[in-house]
């Protein structure tokens, strides 16, 4: 599952993702499965080099017709009783466990963070605010896919933070994948209580979400994926 949120004037960063992304990780973790037992390679190392592959072939690309758009990108993968998760930018994860209660999925990658903020001052690039943190005073968050005159910088970079959970430990009800437009309207445990009442509707209370954060004044782009887990460990995801 992935889910994009394109922050330029075109859409080209997320096309690319949405269309390229998905085809080259099943090719890879085919691959994998095949040779599990003598490959060295993993979900995560899988993942996170499908990431940096399809980014840099995407700047190539976009840079020849000075397309500066660019793309957040979450992505998980369930695995027998694992949940690997990468994510770049600031679309987020969060996770509805047995209890009821919020585990996050992802972190934002925001310029204002201590590791990013040295980061960025490092290559030689500043922030500044303009109705939020930016990296040079343009970007709201600190790595992303695309942007590439930012790249060209090194103060905006595509490298992914992947996480591995526990299924079984975590026994989780749902989780839900959405772009930084939701999160500007709701906090994780908000997403979660305001979901986890709305799971018997068709698309367990995906639409209603976006509507509320709509309601509540988003102007942003608000994409949201909820997938509900069955007692098995098999999922049923919807959007």
């Amino acid at each position: 599952m992935v889910c994009y949120n394109s922050h330029a004037t075109t859409q080209a960063a997320a096309e690319y993702v949405k269309t390229r992304l998905p085809d080259v990780l099943k090719q890879n973790l085919q691959s994998y499965e095949k040779e599990k037992e003598n490959s060295l390679l993993s979900y995560q190392s899988i993942l996170q080099q499908q990431i940096l592959n399809v980014d840099k072939e995407m700047l190539e690309k976009l840079s020849a017709t000075y397309d500066e758009a660019g793309t957040t990108c979450l992505v998980a993968i369930l695995s027998d009783k694992e949940l690997t998760v990468g994510n770049v930018g600031d679309s987020r994860g969060v996770l509805c466990d047995k209890d009821g209660n919020a585990i996050p999925l992802s972190y934002d990658h925001k310029p204002y963070q201590l590791k990013e903020r040295k980061r960025i001052k490092k290559a030689g690039g500043f922030i500044s605010f303009n109705g939020s943190w930016r990296v040079q005073g343009i970007l709201a968050m600190s790595r992303s896919l695309g942007d590439y005159p930012l790249k060209k910088l090194d103060v905006v970079i595509s490298e992914p933070d992947i996480v591995t959970f526990d299924l079984d430990k975590l026994q989780p009800e749902f989780m839900i994948l959405a772009s930084d437009g939701l999160w500007d309207a709701f906090s994780n445990e908000e997403a979660v209580r305001f979901i986890r009442e709305r799971l018997d509707e068709p698309h367990f209370g995906a639409k209603s979400i976006v509507l509320q954060a709509y309601y509540r004044g988003c102007p942003d782009n608000i994409t949201v994926m909820v997938v509900k887990f069955k007692k098995s460990g098999t999922k049923a995801p919807e959007q």
